[in-house]
């Protein structure tokens, strides 16, 4: 037997509890955003432990240091 053919079974027991102006999403769906909402907490934890670990220096402009080597290089006159 099917998953979708043992609901089927269960959605009359259920129809008549439901009421239609008032639906919820429930514990399910709490439990779900929950689980979302810890596991995107842990995801920024562990960007912030890596961010943490890089070393970034930026490499000097070579335009910049060429001409600072050539203002050397030039006798002053």
């Amino acid at each position: 037997m099917y998953a979708t053919q043992a609901l089927t079974h269960l959605v009359p027991l259920a129809a008549d509890e439901l009421d239609k102006n008032k639906v919820t999403p429930g514990v399910l769906g709490f439990l779900v955003f929950a689980a979302l909402a810890v596991g995107v907490w842990f995801l920024m934890k562990s960007m912030n432990r890596h961010m943490a670990k890089v070393d970034f220096e930026e490499a000097p402009d070579p335009a910049a240091t060429q001409a600072a080597s050539e203002e050397k290089a030039a006798p002053a006159k």
